[in-house]
């Protein structure tokens, strides 16, 4: 069996562990960064392709490499390449698998200091009008930094990122000073994001709604600990996925993978 991984997540680490030990399977990982790739090689992938892949590619990719299944385990916020990969694997009658992370699970959790919004845009605007005083932790990455910053000055902004070349990029581009970037290796420990916290007198936090894999939960009880907010940005909905393509954990993946071995 040969299958194409849209990757670049922890997920995605898990899955090729997974798949390797349990599986007689190759594995091509594609992620949009270096960093990404990395992992995926050192998780067991036999190969990565570590760039963003348009539509026309993916099919040449798919093609070249004679791919039986797609398995999509990237970000819930990654919408535009979950709604071209789902729509490229009818097209190719290729046969598809969504990994989606399940929604975190707030149940015990006191989220008095939680503000949603529906967008980094609303987030911003949020912010701008409510949370005036003390500095912003930007916990959602290098590619939502803009939104934000249409409404808040980047002398209030702290962003976490990886430091990789195109994060920085943006970065210098947006007249983010160097020594507000927090280098990011992945979720932070709630004890890290306390000292986040204090170390850059922040009031307000910015994060998406990644599931408990990305976090979520130590963020929320960093910024209860601190008696500072919250603003998470709902997941957008996918147009087109077929539900019964979607898995959101590993027990359920290995079902479906047994209808393809």
């Amino acid at each position: 069996m040969r299958i194409m991984l849209l990757g670049g997540t922890k997920d995605s680490i898990n899955i090729i562990e997974f798949i390797k030990s349990n599986y007689d399977a190759y594995i091509l990982t594609t992620t949009t960064t270096e960093y990404g790739a990395r992992l995926a090689k050192e998780g067991g992938s036999d190969d990565t392709i570590a760039r963003p892949l348009p539509k026309d590619e993916l099919i040449k990719t798919v093609e070249e490499n004679e791919i039986d299944l797609l398995i999509d385990a990237t970000h819930p916020f990654a919408e535009h390449i979950t709604q071209t990969s789902s729509g490229m694997a009818k097209e190719l009658n290729l046969a598809y698998i969504r990994f989606e992370r399940p929604p975190t699970n707030l149940k015990d959790i006191d989220t008095s200091n939680l503000h949603y919004a529906k967008s980094f845009d609303d987030a911003g605007k949020l912010i701008g009008k409510r949370f005036t005083e003390g500095n912003v932790l930007h916990f959602a990455g290098a590619n939502t930094m803009e939104d934000i910053l249409k409404h808040v000055s980047f002398e209030r902004f702290y962003p976490r990122i990886l430091k990789v070349e195109s994060s920085l990029e943006k970065c210098e581009r947006l007249n983010i000073p160097e020594d507000h970037i927090i280098p990011m290796t992945g979720a932070a420990s709630l004890e890290e994001n306390i000292e986040l916290i204090e170390k850059y007198d922040a009031s307000v936090m910015i994060t998406k709604e990644s599931g408990e894999i990305g976090g979520v939960i130590e963020k929320i009880q960093a910024a209860n600990e601190k008696d500072i907010a919250v603003v998470m940005i709902k997941r957008p909905e996918i147009d087109g996925l077929n539900k019964n393509d979607i898995v959101s954990n590993l027990k359920e993946l290995d079902i479906k993978l047994k209808n393809f071995f």
